[in-house]
């Protein structure tokens, strides 16, 4: 039996999952929380890299800013893909106007754009309002 590396959501500790239990809604080891709540997750400098470095299922990036309008108009799309994409897939978002130093790091330059993250390496990326659907489609276009 397999298991996985998953980043809790909560605490931002790394448990250890078998492969077979994601689909059981497990919970972290250190805060019991569970480790998917089918809602985008919010990132910040503190704990950006060691979700997108040390979870074993890919994380979608969402980088936004709370002035754009395109961003505010996907951000329910987003939302509703990620009930459907857990466990497989974590959506998560970052804010652009806090988190300036990782936008210039992965050199954002219209937002919303969106990137497909797995092993700390960027597989994808997509500018651009999309709706849950064709979000769903272009994710799982590359994982």
């Amino acid at each position: 039996m397999s298991s996985m590396h998953i980043v809790c959501p909560f605490c931002h500790t790394t448990n250890r999952i078998p492969s077979d239990r994601l689909e059981h809604h497990p919970h972290c080891g250190k805060c019991k929380q569970t480790l998917f709540t089918g809602q985008p997750l919010e990132l910040n400098s503190d704990h950006f890299q060691r979700h997108i470095s040390l979870n074993d299922i890919a994380v979608v990036v969402d980088f936004w800013a709370p002035w754009c309008g395109p961003c505010k108009m996907m951000a329910p799309a987003f939302a509703q893909a990620a009930a459907k994409l857990e466990p497989r897939v974590r959506l998560a978002k970052l804010n652009t106007e806090q988190e300036q130093g990782i936008a210039a790091q992965f050199n954002i330059r219209s937002i919303p754009t969106m990137i497909l993250f797995k092993a700390g390496r960027e597989i994808a990326r997509q500018s651009g309002a999309m709706n849950a659907q064709d979000i769903e489609r272009w994710i799982s276009s590359h994982v």
